[in-house]
């Protein structure tokens, strides 16, 4: 009798663990907050000059979104992200599957990548503006350089984790080293690899701001800026909220390929 009870006990145990959250409590979350937020400026405990109503800011955006300025900004944004992202990434995993692979590309790399890793890279931005003057190619490349970095030591430390036992089976069945990356290396480090673009992500999306407060006339980031030196916060909150949408999206879409890429995960 007891060892049943015990059975059953430990069956409810493995069903609550295996519960599925219900997908609109995701949501709560959110709506609760803004809620909060609402009722704090409604009933001006803060004042809307520095913290306009989500209401306000709804009303805002979409007149931005029909006068056609939110479009204008953001499909400039989306192109210097969208690039230089792209760029940044696909030289991260080239570099870091060298790196992680070969050891002459590990002894003469690795210290280059640790010791420029740790430098701010919006600090080098006057430095790109200088070499490639202030036009798109400065934003693009300092948002790549952001990128590239966390993505190559992610790679690098996913090569480094491949079981060494899993390519010793694939030299000894005869494939050839591209074989052995494309079939071995490739899929047992693409868990790091999205580690790193995730991390990527966000840094991209700070260094697009930073880049576009600094040398740009248009675009989020400089939108933003331009409506805080003017104190109009419902659009710059406008701003605010499209960059939040912007990098849940660039999360959401990163987690659904790797859902596709890794299915066992």
């Amino acid at each position: 009798m007891g060892r049943q009870k015990n059975k059953q006990i430990i069956k409810n145990r493995v069903a609550f663990l295996d519960k599925k959250i219900p997908v609109y409590a995701s949501f709560l979350g959110i709506l609760g907050l803004l809620i909060l937020w609402e009722l704090i400026t409604q009933f001006n405990f803060v004042s809307p000059l520095f913290l306009p109503a989500p209401s306000a800011i709804i009303v805002t955006g979409w007149e931005m979104i029909m006068s056609g300025e939110i479009y204008q900004n953001l499909s400039a944004s989306l192109y210097r992200i969208v690039l230089g992202y792209a760029i940044g990434a696909t030289l991260g995993i080239i570099i870091g599957l060298l790196l992680g692979f070969s050891r002459w590309f590990d002894a003469i790399g690795t210290p280059i990548i640790y010791s420029i890793y740790p430098i701010p890279k919006i600090a080098l931005l006057p430095l790109f503006i200088l070499w490639l003057g202030i036009g798109e190619l400065s934003k693009v490349t300092i948002i790549a350089l952001g990128v590239f970095f966390p993505v190559v030591i992610n790679t690098y430390s996913g090569v480094k984790n491949v079981d060494d036992t899993l390519i010793k089976a694939a030299v000894t069945f005869g494939s050839n080293r591209l074989s052995v990356i494309r079939k071995v290396i490739l899929p047992g480090s693409l868990p790091m690899i999205f580690a790193g673009l995730k991390l990527a992500a966000g840094t991209s999306l700070l260094l697009l701001v930073a880049a576009e407060m600094i040398a740009a006339q248009n675009g989020i980031g400089s939108m933003v800026l331009h409506y805080g030196n003017l104190m109009i916060t419902t659009k710059l909150m406008v701003g605010v909220v499209v960059l939040s949408i912007l990098g849940l999206s660039f999360n959401r879409g990163l987690q659904w390929l790797e859902n596709k890429l890794l299915p066992w995960r």
